[in-house]
């Protein structure tokens, strides 16, 4: 198992169909289907910081999800997914950076995916995905 790193999400992210990449704030890449992001990356907000410092993190990575459910399952004790207060009711999970290492490339390559398909229309989810069954 290849560990992931911040360039395959680049790379996954902007591999999908449809998609444009827009910078953000700081210039920060977003990735976007039709309009809809379905992974940026974040500035530094006061949200998400250090418990210990007080710093904010400047590393985050915000990445859809397709429900409430997934959301949930994903920020589980000891996963490097998290989500603050900011994103109660937003269909959309954590990650620093820094943490990517802690899950593997066809994790990554799966979560990427599944966050385009939630933002894709679904004319384009269902094409993507008639190319993808396996």
């Amino acid at each position: 198992m290849r560990r992931a790193t911040v360039e395959d999400v680049h790379r996954v992210a902007s591999g999908m169909p449809h998609v444009t990449r827009v910078d953000g704030g700081a210039r920060k890449a977003v990735y976007q289907v039709g309009g809809k992001s379905f992974v940026f990356f974040r500035t530094p907000r006061p949200d998400a910081f250090d418990p210990l410092t007080g710093e904010r993190f400047d590393d985050v990575i915000v990445i859809w999800v397709p429900s409430e459910a997934d959301k949930a399952a994903f920020v589980q004790d000891d996963s490097p997914f998290f989500t603050t207060a900011h994103f109660d009711g937003h269909l959309s999970v954590l990650v620093r950076e820094c943490r990517l290492g802690e899950i593997g490339v066809d994790e990554l390559t799966e979560i990427v995916q599944d966050a385009w398909l939630s933002r894709a229309s679904k004319r384009r989810s269902d094409l993507w995905l008639a190319d993808h069954r396996t």
